[in-house]
């Protein structure tokens, strides 16, 4: 039985992965999230699929008690997915907006990637596949810290799996990264290419199944990333007036 944990599982992308994993039998998922009665829900659905553990990730106190347990009433782990994350547009720089996003983007997010690593390394095999965002190659002029965090997730996964590479050990690490996905995290005016849920949550899964280094969601974002790192600086500046 393959066993998965969903950190971030009450809604959005998380949410459909885990009611999309849950189906394909043969299967435990974990799910962890904020809202305790749509983890109730999840548990009610499928009683035999789904473990549950309502947890914010924010809340660093218990925050590795909270993984480990569920991982253990799971009866072991071999792929967590990190779903946990948010991020408001913020033109004003209104300190109280941004530090929610520090707090889960930054904070919980990487208590969250270490101690599955840890417990990866430990077993000696396992995979985290964390969703980062097409929006974190540049920095934003209305949402700074959204962008700035996924920045430091990208990077902080790619110095995991240089870390991982060097121990010679099978344990993988997926950088997932959305483009605009039909969720409350969209925000904005003139969004494009905008992907349904479940759209995004199939290509999800397949760049996981083939242990992906870095997945774009929707694949045509894979071409928008290109070009948007190639735009020079003095000219990107003034795209953000």
């Amino acid at each position: 039985m393959r066993r998965i944990m969903i950190v971030g599982a009450t809604s959005g992308i998380g949410e459909g992965l885990a009611r999309r994993y849950s189906a394909e039998g043969q299967v435990k998922v974990g799910v962890m999230g904020r809202r305790a009665d749509r983890l109730k829900e999840f548990c009610q659905l499928r009683p035999e699929a789904f473990e549950a553990e309502a947890c914010d990730v924010t809340k660093l106190e218990g925050l590795e008690t909270s993984l480990e347990r569920l991982a253990a009433r799971m009866g072991g782990l071999d792929l967590l997915v990190l779903s946990a994350g948010t991020g408001e547009l913020n033109p004003s720089l209104d300190y109280g907006i941004e530090r929610p996003t520090l707090e889960t983007n930054v904070l919980g997010w990487t208590c969250v990637a270490d101690w599955a690593v840890r417990y990866f390394e430990q077993q000696g095999h396992g995979h985290l596949a964390a969703i980062t965002s097409a929006g974190g190659l540049r920095g934003s002029g209305v949402a700074p810290a959204y962008s700035a965090t996924k920045a430091f997730q990208m990077n902080y996964l790619e110095g995991l799996r240089q870390r991982l590479h060097g121990k010679k050990l099978p344990v993988h690490v997926t950088d997932l990264r959305p483009g605009f996905v039909d969720t409350v995290m969209a925000k904005g005016e003139g969004l494009f290419w905008v992907a349904p849920v479940d759209k995004a949550c199939r290509q999800i899964m397949r760049g996981i199944a083939r242990r992906k280094d870095v997945v774009y969601v929707t694949r045509r974002w894979r071409f928008v990333a290109w070009l948007y790192r190639r735009i020079p600086g003095w000219l990107f500046k003034r795209m953000q007036g």
